[in-house]
């Protein structure tokens, strides 16, 4: 390995490799293993990891954990494989809350434990300490999870508690915890507000902050990862007077929202952010009546000109649309009910 006449060729060829391949390929050499474990390349081969037949969908439910490739030719969930948990849990008591370049955020829901965790390479990270640091508690907090200009991938953790309001920063280069302000409206810290997870895009994590379902209010609160700063836009123009279910996406570092109204039929618009305000792209036709628990179960992909709106079962409505940028599948970051994500497979590690 030491007389090959270009490292770069090589290294260029592995960051090509799939994931897999990369874990397998460690075991070649001793030159291999120390070059495929460089933060440099992890995060080059992360960065060309991102294009659709990269990506699956990881779901959960009592029995089983499974993860489906999305086959591009008739844009639905392809055979599932199954997974199975690095880490003690029961009965797949495990809650995806926020996910990030193979990355998955997750929530043991009978310890309250956050850990961060690659499916890819089964690797996982206790966020917990003896401290009380690391502990989620389902409808009262937020997660989101983001890396910031030195490569740190870090959690943002709003916690929402009887006597404790405030918000946490974990620190993966650094492993700990530490406290920040929260610059805006105190109010949207109370459990009245039902919080989003996190989308992390452009240096900015959003968050949709709703004051209940039915009316009430409805906004973004953005938060800059590097300087540490919130402040809140606004939602888009949607009518208020059925159910309004915002749902945020990164689209090659652009934010969008799929913004669903209605109370019988549901109305689905998709709005791109520009500055600080929201500008529609295009609306779907009213989709027939669908029961509550299936509204509440909806995730959307764009990909080589049609959008489709989809269950944790499969297809429920695809649209037709003309937009070059939507190129392959860009999924919003959690299934609602906590049950699945879709996740790039990548070598990411969750602990330095």
């Amino acid at each position: 390995m030491a007389d090959l006449p270009t490292h770069t060729i090589v290294f260029e060829i592995l960051t090509r490799l799939p994931a897999k391949d990369v874990g397998r390929s460690k075991s070649v050499c001793k030159q291999w293993y120390a070059l495929l474990s460089t933060q440099d390349f992890v995060r080059i081969h992360c960065s060309r990891s991102v294009v659709s037949s990269n990506q699956r969908v990881l779901l959960i439910d009592d029995l089983t954990c499974s993860v489906r490739p999305i086959i591009s030719n008739n844009n639905d969930y392809g055979p599932s494989s199954i997974v199975t948990f690095p880490f003690h849990h029961q009965n797949n008591d495990v809650s995806i809350l926020s996910h990030l370049n193979g990355l998955l955020c997750v929530c043991l829901n009978h310890t309250y434990e956050l850990l961060l965790w690659n499916p890819t390479t089964t690797a996982f990270k206790r966020l917990s300490t003896p401290d009380s640091h690391g502990f989620y508690i389902n409808n009262l907090d937020a997660i989101g999870l983001y890396v910031d200009a030195d490569d740190d991938y870090k959690v943002l953790h709003i916690k929402r508690r009887s006597g404790v309001l405030g918000v946490y920063v974990y620190s993966r280069e650094v492993d700990s915890w530490r406290n920040i302000p929260f610059i805006t409206r105190q109010e949207y810290l109370s459990p009245h507000f039902n919080w989003s997870a996190g989308t992390f895009c452009g240096g900015t994590l959003y968050f949709i902050v709703c004051e209940c379902w039915i009316g009430g209010t409805n906004v973004v609160i953005c938060f800059d990862v590097n300087s540490e700063q919130f402040k809140e836009i606004s939602f888009p123009p949607v009518p208020s007077n059925g159910m309004v279910q915002g749902v945020l996406v990164n689209v090659k570092n652009v934010l969008h929202m799929f913004a669903s109204t209605g109370m019988f039929e549901m109305t689905i618009d998709l709005w791109t952010l520009q500055g600080d305000y929201w500008i529609k792209v295009l609306s779907c036709p009213p989709i027939r009546p669908i029961s509550l628990s299936l509204w509440c179960d909806i995730t959307h992909y764009v990909t080589n000109g049609n959008w489709f709106v989809m269950t944790k079962l499969g297809k429920l409505f695809t649209i037709e649309m003309d937009m070059k940028p939507f190129e392959c599948f860009y999924p919003v970051s959690w299934f609602r009910g906590f049950k699945g994500a879709v996740f790039v497979q990548t070598i990411v590690s969750p602990s330095i």
